[in-house]
């Protein structure tokens, strides 16, 4: 093969996600119907709340359990739930989620189980976590 048909070879060659890439998108979660998009946010990414059931009955439903008091008008929709991850190898640690249904932050890791499949785990302390299995949306 010449240096320009290995050249062009290399370039059409599809570049596949690594498992942390795999987390972009909007995913089901199990809790009431909700549905969050993670994007890019710099070097990590960060995940937005967009329905439930409570923001399909009132778009402006707020967040009434936030635990300052400052907060508790804010709207749900759109409200940015998960942030402040780092890239693992199967996915992404180091961030934290919001709960709006107790109004709580806990530290949360994010595993890839496959490309349509993530693992959102949220601890008070460990060993006080809760694993959630998220589904993508298409």
């Amino acid at each position: 093969m010449s240096l320009i048909g290995a050249a062009a070879a290399t370039y059409a060659t599809p570049t596949l996600a690594t498992p942390a890439d795999q987390a972009i998108g909007r995913w089901a979660t199990p809790s009431k119907h909700g549905v969050v998009e993670i994007a890019p946010c710099g070097a990590s990414i960060c995940g937005r709340l967009l329905e439930s059931d409570h923001i399909r009955a009132n778009p402006a439903f707020a967040d009434s359990n936030n635990k300052n008091p400052a907060l508790r008008n804010r709207p749900l929709k759109g409200l940015t739930i998960l942030q402040g991850f780092t890239r693992s190898n199967d996915g992404w640690e180091g961030g934290s989620i919001y709960n709006p249904e107790d109004g709580g932050t806990y530290k949360a890791t994010i595993t890839i189980a496959d490309a349509d499949t993530l693992k959102l785990k949220g601890c008070i302390v460990w060993p006080l976590c809760k694993t959630q299995t998220w589904k993508r949306l298409r």
